[in-house]
């Protein structure tokens, strides 16, 4: 009988599991970004948000958290409850720069975050001032090796992409320009606009923009192929630097330890919606590359750019507290 009765136990308690699981998600799921409205992070949310909602039959309230390079936001979804709704949406920043950048930092994406999905890459495009004479990479990397040390390069801050490929840019080239750090994109734009600084790495969609506009100019894309969003500028390979691609990643985290039918679930979630033709087209406009990776491909994809990260943060000098 006791037999019997725990055969009978375990059917239900699996029946449970299988109704929970079913009926997941039962009310709204916080997405949390750990950086302020508008910016890139914000605009990709907002293209996935209302077709995730359609998928999942409950709504996505987005929840900015920002703060010391995601890592305010990375902190809030890490103590969450690991029950499926609490997300986080994070760049390539949060989840493989950060963790070589601060000698203190609170979390460690594998250890403490169940990897969803990859929704996207993100290629970056190399800008000058207009008022630059070159019109080329070719021609930037000549007119700077003769003026060493003459060239500033802003950023977005310290350690994160756009000081990155700068530097990974100067050790491939040999160029020594100057590194002027600032607090966000916005202001960096701004000086590199009125020629305060000459150079910039910046992602597609912010930089496509600028350079349509002609405030500033676009001298190639870090991608290996083209960029639809700047189809007439050519890739760094192209311009005569081998093996030169460096393109950083959007993607979906949630608490450690989330159960795997709701992680498989949700990963899914993600699939349906990047398999969208109007959503990849609209992606594709804003110079992000539809590249989904589902929970294990997602989490080898990560342990595979976090060495490779930490390596330009070290060659960089850059450290935080």
């Amino acid at each position: 009988m006791n037999i019997i009765r725990r055969i009978v136990t375990a059917l239900v308690l699996a029946a449970s599991a299988s109704t929970a699981v079913a009926a997941f998600p039962e009310k709204p799921i916080r997405l949390v970004i750990g950086f302020p409205a508008g910016g890139p992070l914000d605009q990709h949310a907002r293209l996935l948000a209302d077709r995730l909602q359609a998928v999942l039959g409950q709504p996505i309230v987005i929840d900015y958290k920002a703060g010391a390079g995601g890592t305010v936001g990375a902190q809030d979804v890490m103590k969450a409850p690991a029950d499926g709704y609490t997300l986080m949406l994070a760049n390539t920043g949060v989840m493989v720069i950060n963790p070589a950048l601060y000698s203190k930092l609170p979390y460690q994406t594998l250890r403490d975050f169940t990897p969803i999905a990859r929704t996207a890459m993100q290629p970056l495009a190399l800008l000058v001032n207009p008022k630059v004479p070159v019109n080329n990479l070719r021609e930037f990397v000549a007119y700077a090796k003769s003026r060493p040390g003459q060239i500033n390069y802003g950023s977005a801050g310290n350690g994160g992409i756009s000081h990155l490929v700068p530097e990974m840019f100067k050790t491939a080239t040999g160029l020594f320009m100057v590194h002027i750090p600032y607090r966000g994109s916005a202001p960096a734009f701004t000086d590199l606009m009125a020629g305060q600084v000459q150079f910039m790495a910046e992602s597609i969609p912010q930089a496509a923009a600028y350079h349509k506009q002609g405030k500033v100019k676009a001298i190639a894309v870090t991608s290996r192929e083209r960029n639809p969003a700047l189809p007439e500028i050519p890739t760094v390979m192209e311009s005569g630097i081998p093996n030169f691609e460096v393109v950083g990643f959007y993607g979906f985290l949630a608490p450690a330890n989330l159960p795997r039918d709701v992680t498989a679930k949700l990963s899914d979630a993600f699939r349906q919606v990047l398999t969208t033709p109007d959503i990849r087209s609209r992606m594709i406009a804003q110079g992000a590359d539809p590249a989904f990776l589902g929970h294990e491909d997602f989490a080898k994809f990560l342990a595979a750019e976090t060495p490779r990260w930490a390596e330009a943060v070290k060659r960089s000098g850059a450290k935080l507290d």
